[in-house]
């Protein structure tokens, strides 16, 4: 097979990976992503959110919720490497005039902003700081599947006038088929190329569909890809980043440091910390619904699926 060289891997194990336990990741394994990162030749890595410690306050929080300059710098230092630092800041939840820095006095290459449709306008300001700034940006549209063809149109249209780099199909609650990514890749295609732009794809495991739906968008045209180590991530999890290596085959990657950090450090993480497929989180994927309540299922230990599953079908 032959590999295509403008695909891009973001790893976005941390920010991601974060969701499961308040981003209280230690030093030690946060260094050891980064390492595997660099070690894999993978473009980018995102370290966490910054997100608004005015709405966020408390101490349940750990330092990747928000990405203070210092505490990245003390994982990376000044990142003489070829991997690329990345950050995401969610719509109305990001101080992005403060907590944003310029360019030239940050350590981070990329701003990612993600976006619930009723937010774009919020969203192109903050894609717009950001590149002001001098950071790249991409936009990450959150819960596609929930849309109408008309608000997602309209939504693309205002994001292409837009100065994001990258168009991210975002398939929040692991609920699409691979006909719905070949669609929604499309589509999005259109309005990207017409502005010079790329679109992206980021995937959840509910239906255990987030590797296949990741290389269907690759095959239709996506060229930046997110993934995690061993899948790492909210809920159900995300799409493995060594299965991406593995199929897109291209000699730049090396997949031997990623199995060295599973091995290392996943058996740990996933004694104290759940996520992965389960039935409860197949069940919001078949019904299109956030994960929040099979989340809430297994974090009380709970079993009974056949309930669970007869108050989702009932709680419409």
């Amino acid at each position: 097979m032959s590999y295509n060289n403008n695909v891009k891997i973001l790893d976005c194990t941390i920010r991601d990976g974060g969701l499961i336990n308040n981003f209280s990741f230690e030093d030690g394994f946060v260094r050891a992503v980064y390492d595997t990162c660099v070690g894999s030749h993978i473009d980018y890595m995102e370290v966490g959110y910054k997100s608004d410690k005015k709405i966020f306050t408390g101490n349940q929080y750990g330092p990747w919720k928000f990405c203070d300059e210092n505490d990245i710098r003390r994982i990376v230092g000044d990142n003489n490497t070829g991997l690329k630092i990345s950050v995401m800041a969610d719509a109305e939840r990001t101080d992005y005039h403060t907590d944003i820095l310029r360019k030239t006095d940050s350590v981070i290459d990329m701003v990612r902003v993600a976006t619930y449709a009723h937010q774009v306008p919020t969203a192109i300001d903050m894609i717009k700081d950001a590149h002001d700034k001098g950071y790249e940006t991409t936009i990450n549209i959150m819960a596609v599947s929930l849309l109408t063809e008309s608000i997602l149109n309209s939504t693309l249209e205002q994001l292409s006038k837009s100065e994001a780099e990258v168009i991210y199909i975002v398939d929040s609650f692991g609920s699409l088929y691979s006909n719905d990514i070949h669609k929604l890749v499309n589509k999005y295609m259109q309005y990207a190329k017409a502005d010079r732009k790329k679109v992206g794809i980021h995937c959840h495991n509910n239906q255990q569909l987030a590797y296949s739906n990741t290389i269907e968008a690759i095959g239709h045209g996506a060229e930046f890809v997110d993934a995690t180590i061993a899948g790492l991530g909210r809920g159900a999890g995300n799409c493995p980043i060594e299965l991406i290596l593995g199929f897109l085959k291209n000699p730049k990657y090396d997949l031997r440091p990623i199995i060295e950090c599973i091995e290392k450090h996943i058996p740990a993480i996933k004694k104290q910390n759940n996520w992965g497929f389960d039935v409860a989180y197949m069940l919001t994927g078949l019904m299109n619904k956030h994960p929040r309540e099979a989340i809430a299922f297994l974090d009380s230990k709970r079993e009974d699926y056949t309930n669970f599953y007869d108050t989702m079908v009932n709680c419409d």
